[in-house]
C-alpha cells in the first residue's frame, strides 16, 4: 500500500486524541500530536513551552500585526508556518496518524490524505475530562466551550474552512458510539479509501 495519512480534527474531550492513538498502534503506522510540538520548536527555534502556549492561538488583524512586529511574521504565523513544515516532513517520512494542528489543510494536496472529526455529546466530554484528564475546573462546560472555540477559531482563521463541519471530512464520527468501535470504522475506511 502507497503511504496514506490519517488527520484526526476533535472536539475537546471527545477522545480524538486516544482513538488516533489506537488507530496508528493497530496500523503499525507513526502517531503526532503532541509531539509535533517538540519538532516544530526546533523548526521556529521557539522554546517548547512557548510553542505549546502560542500554538493554537489566532492572530490578530493584520494591520496590527504590522504595527507590532515591524513587517515581520508575528509569531502566531511563525509557529503555524513551523508546525505546518514538521507536518509535510513526517508525511514525507511515512504513514502517520496526525491529531490536530490544521493537519487535514496542511496535507490537502497528498492524494492519501484521509480526514476525519471525532466528536461527542458534551455529558461524555465532561466525564472523560473529569475522570481520564483529572481535570478540575469549577464549570467544566464552560471550560471545554472555551477549548472548542479556540480550536474553531485557529481551524478557521488558517484554513478559511469551517472546523466541525462535515464538508471538510470523509469521516465524522461521535465517539460515544465506543472508542473501539471509532477505531474500527477508521480503519475499515481508511483501507477501502488507499484501494481507490
Amino acid at each position: 500500500m502507497e503511504k496514506f495519512y490519517i488527520t484526526i480534527g476533535r472536539e475537546y474531550g471527545s477522545g480524538g486524541r486516544l482513538i488516533g492513538q489506537q488507530v496508528a498502534k493497530e496500523l503499525n503506522i507513526a502517531f503526532y500530536d503532541r509531539e509535533l510540538i517538540v519538532l516544530a520548536a526546533r523548526e521556529s527555534g521557539f522554546a517548547e513551552e512557548f510553542v505549546q502556549k502560542m500554538e493554537q492561538k489566532r492572530t490578530i488583524s493584520f494591520i496590527n500585526n504590522l504595527y507590532m512586529t515591524g513587517y515581520e511574521l508575528p509569531v502566531s504565523e511563525k509557529i503555524f508556518l513551523a508546525q505546518s513544515k514538521v507536518i509535510q516532513k513526517v508525511a514525507e517520512e511515512g504513514s502517520c496518524v496526525i491529531v490536530g494542528r490544521c493537519a487535514d489543510y496542511v496535507l490537502r494536496d497528498k492524494p492519501n490524505c484521509f480526514k476525519v472529526f471525532i466528536h461527542a455529546p458534551i455529558e461524555e466530554r465532561i466525564k472523560r475530562i473529569r475522570e481520564e484528564y483529572k481535570e478540575d475546573q469549577s464549570n467544566l462546560e464552560d471550560y471545554i466551550r472555551k477549548q472548542d472555540k479556540n480550536r474553531a477559531s485557529y481551524y478557521n482563521y488558517y484554513t478559511h474552512k469551517k472546523w466541525g463541519r462535515a464538508q471538510n471530512y470523509h469521516l465524522c464520527i461521535d465517539s460515544s458510539i465506543g472508542i473501539s468501535t471509532a477505531v474500527r470504522m477508521i480503519k475499515e475506511l481508511v483501507t477501502e479509501y488507499s484501494k481507490r
